[in-house]
C-alpha cells in the first residue's frame, strides 16, 4: 500500500466497519480478545436496523432457556430441523454447521464478559411445521436496559420508528402489551402501566425519548454500553470509502472525514470486519441479487451496500437466485412517510387474531394469515403487482376487531377511525360491497370470500389455508377465543381495510464466507485480513426463515468466530494498547 501523505493515517489491531448489532458486537468480541479497536459508523447513530427491531435471536440449546426450565431443545434437533427445512446447503453446510455448534457458547461468553444479558423467550414456536421445530426454548431476547446508564452517549442510540413508540417516545415491549391494555381492569396491569407512565414522564424531563429500552434497542445499548465500559472508540459519520489491499491481504481501510477534510486511512493488523447492514438501500444490488426486487425496505437510510460493494470485484458475493428470494420479507402497510422508512411491519399482532382476512386484487384470500411474516409475505411476492401503486392485498377486519386487538400502527383501544381514514391508512365502508368499491375490487368476490370465511369461522376450520393448525399460528392467536383462537366472523360493520405490500427486513444476499466468517474469493479461497458479520454475510439460513431471530442470532455468532480467528493468526505488525486506538 503506497502512503499517502495527505490523508491522516490510524493504526489498530481490528477495525470494524459499522455500529449495527453485528459491527458492535464484533468490536467488543475483539476488545474482549484485548485487541486495539476501532469502529467506524457512517450514520451519527449505533444500532443500525438492529435498534428498530424486535432485538430476538434463534439460538438452539441456549443457556437461558434450559435454566429457566425450557428443556425442549438441542443442538442435534436443531440441526434436523435446519436440514429438513434446507437439505441442499451447498458451500454453506460448513457454517451452519459452526452456527449450531458455537451459537449458545457465543452468547454465554459475551453474558460473562459484557453488559450483554439474554432472557429466555419460554414458549416461541418456530415458524414451519416441520420435523424438529421447536415450540419453546431457541428464541432469546436482550433484557430490558436502563438508557440513563450511558448518560450522555444515550443520544447516539438509534430510536425505533416512531409507530412503534407510545405516549411521546415510550418503549413497550411485547409482554408488556396485554398488561398495558388491561389497566383498568386487573390490580396487575393498572400497576405495570402506572409504573411505566410514571417512570417515562420522569424520563421525558430530561431526554428526548423514554430510557426504559427494550427488544433491539437494548441489545444495541448493551453492546454500546460494554464497548463504552472498555473505551472503545466510535467514528461517526465516517462511511467506507474503499478498502485498503497489499499483495491481495485487507490491511486497511479509508474512511470519509468532514467535507473539505481529507480522507482518513486505518491500518489493522489483525483484520477489518464488514458489518455495514447489506444491500437493502441500494438500488443496482437489490435489482440483481433479489428476486423480484421489491423496493420497500425496513432497513435505515445508511444502509446502502458500502461493505459487500467495496469487496465485491475479489470476493465472491451470493448469486441471484443462490438464497432463493434473497431476502427475509414482512407485510407492511405504509403510514405516509411519517417515520423514517414510512413503513409499519405487520409481525405478529393483527394478522393471527381472529376476524381478519388478507385479499388479494381480485378480492381472494391468497394464504394462511396467521403464518410468520416472512411466508406469508413470500405469498404476496407471487401476487401481481399493482402497475397503479396500488396494494397487492388488503388485510380486512371489523371496526370491533381494531377497538380489540388494533391495526398495523393503529393501536389496541382504538374507536375514533376517522383520523386514519383522513391520513389514507384505512377505508372504512358499512358493507363489505361499499368496502371493495373503495378499493377498485369486485364486490362480489369479496362478499363470497367474506360469507365463505364467516361459514368456517364459525366452525373453527379454515378448509383452504389451514389458518389455526400450527403451533405457531394458535400462538400469536387469541388463546381466549375458541373453537380456533385465529379464527372469528366479519359479520357486523362498519368494515375496514389497510392496504400491505412485501417489504424486506433483511438481506441474505451477501459476501459469501467460510465457517470463521473470513470473505471468500471466487474461488472459494478466503481473503486474509477480511471478515464479515451480520447482514454483510451471506445468511447461513440461505434465503429460508426457521424462527424468531433469524439474522441477529448468527450475526453475534459470527461476530464471535471472526474475532476468535483474527486472534490465532499473527498480526502484520506489533500491536499497540487499546488508547492508541482513540481520536
Amino acid at each position: 500500500m503506497r502512503e499517502d501523505t495527505n490523508t491522516p493515517t490510524r493504526s489498530v489491531d481490528w477495525l470494524v466497519l459499522g455500529a449495527g448489532a453485528g459491527g458492535l458486537a464484533a468490536a467488543l468480541a475483539g476488545a474482549i480478545r484485548g485487541f486495539s479497536v476501532l469502529v467506524c459508523e457512517k450514520s451519527g447513530w449505533v444500532g443500525g436496523t438492529t435498534a428498530t427491531s424486535a432485538g430476538t435471536l434463534w439460538v438452539p440449546g441456549n443457556r437461558e432457556s434450559r435454566e429457566a426450565g425450557w428443556n425442549h431443545d438441542s443442538v442435534e434437533s436443531a440441526a434436523r430441523y435446519l436440514e429438513a427445512l434446507l437439505p441442499d446447503a451447498g458451500a454453506g453446510r460448513d457454517v451452519r454447521s459452526a452456527f449450531l455448534e458455537h451459537a449458545a457458547a457465543a452468547i454465554d461468553w459475551y453474558a460473562e464478559r459484557s453488559d450483554v444479558r439474554f432472557l429466555p423467550c419460554g414458549r416461541h414456536p418456530d415458524y414451519l411445521s416441520l420435523p424438529d421445530a421447536a415450540i419453546e426454548g431457541r428464541a432469546i431476547i436482550p433484557a430490558p436496559f436502563d438508557g440513563r446508564a450511558l448518560r450522555g452517549n444515550f443520544r447516539r442510540v438509534r430510536p425505533p420508528i416512531p409507530e412503534f413508540l407510545v405516549c411521546g417516545g415510550m418503549m413497550v415491549g411485547k409482554a408488556d402489551i396485554p398488561l398495558l391494555l388491561d389497566r383498568w381492569r386487573s390490580w396487575k396491569g393498572f400497576r405495570h402501566s402506572a409504573a411505566l407512565m410514571a417512570r417515562h414522564a420522569a424520563d421525558r424531563l430530561r431526554y428526548p425519548r423514554g430510557t426504559r429500552l427494550v427488544m433491539g434497542n437494548a441489545l444495541v445499548a448493551r453492546l454500546y454500553a460494554s464497548l463504552l465500559r472498555r473505551q472503545v472508540p466510535i467514528w461517526f459519520e465516517a462511511p467506507l470509502l474503499e478498502l485498503c489491499w497489499e499483495d491481495g491481504r485487507v490491511v486497511g481501510a479509508t474512511l470519509a472525514d468532514k467535507p473539505g477534510s481529507p480522507p482518513r486511512r486505518v491500518t489493522a493488523r489483525r483484520g477489518v470486519v464488514l458489518a455495514t447492514g447489506g444491500i437493502a438501500r441500494n438500488a443496482e444490488l437489490r435489482g440483481r441479487l433479489l428476486a423480484p426486487p421489491v423496493p420497500d425496505s425496513m432497513a435505515v437510510p445508511e444502509n446502502t451496500g458500502d461493505g459487500i460493494a467495496a469487496a465485491a470485484g475479489r470476493a465472491r458475493v451470493t448469486a441471484p437466485g443462490e438464497h432463493l428470494s434473497g431476502a427475509f420479507w414482512a407485510p407492511a402497510s405504509r403510514t405516509g412517510g411519517s417515520g423514517w422508512a414510512g413503513l409499519f411491519p405487520h409481525l405478529v399482532m393483527d394478522r393471527a387474531k381472529p376476524g381478519l382476512i388478507a385479499v388479494d386484487r381480485r378480492g381472494r384470500r391468497f394464504a394462511n394469515e396467521a403464518d410468520s411474516y416472512h411466508h406469508f409475505a413470500e405469498a404476496m411476492l407471487r401476487l401481481p403487482a399493482g402497475g397503479d401503486g396500488a396494494p397487492p392485498a388488503w388485510l380486512v377486519c371489523t371496526a370491533g376487531f381494531i377497538e380489540r386487538y388494533g391495526l398495523g400502527a393503529i393501536h389496541p383501544g382504538t374507536t375514533r377511525l376517522a383520523p386514519y381514514v383522513r391520513r389514507g391508512w384505512l377505508n372504512v365502508a358499512d358493507s363489505p360491497a361499499a368496502l371493495a368499491a373503495q378499493l377498485g375490487l369486485d364486490a362480489g368476490a369479496l362478499r363470497e370470500t367474506v360469507e365463505r370465511y364467516n361459514a368456517m369461522a364459525l366452525h373453527g376450520v379454515d378448509a383452504d389455508f389451514g389458518k389455526g393448525e400450527s403451533e405457531l399460528n394458535r400462538f400469536n392467536g387469541d388463546p381466549g377465543h375458541q373453537p380456533n383462537p385465529c379464527m372469528a366472523p366479519l359479520d357486523q360493520g362498519p368494515f375496514c381495510a389497510m392496504g400491505i405490500w412485501p417489504a424486506e427486513i433483511g438481506c441474505s444476499a451477501g459476501l459469501e464466507t467460510d465457517a470463521d466468517a473470513r470473505v471468500l474469493q471466487p474461488d472459494g479461497t478466503p481473503i486474509a485480513g477480511l471478515y464479515a458479520c451480520g447482514n454483510d454475510m451471506a445468511s447461513v439460513m440461505r434465503g429460508t426463515y426457521p424462527g424468531p431471530g433469524t439474522t441477529l442470532g448468527p450475526a453475534l455468532v459470527f461476530a464471535y468466530l471472526a474475532a476468535r480467528h483474527a486472534e490465532s493468526v499473527s498480526p502484520t505488525a506489533p500491536g499497540p494498547r487499546q488508547s492508541e486506538a482513540s481520536t
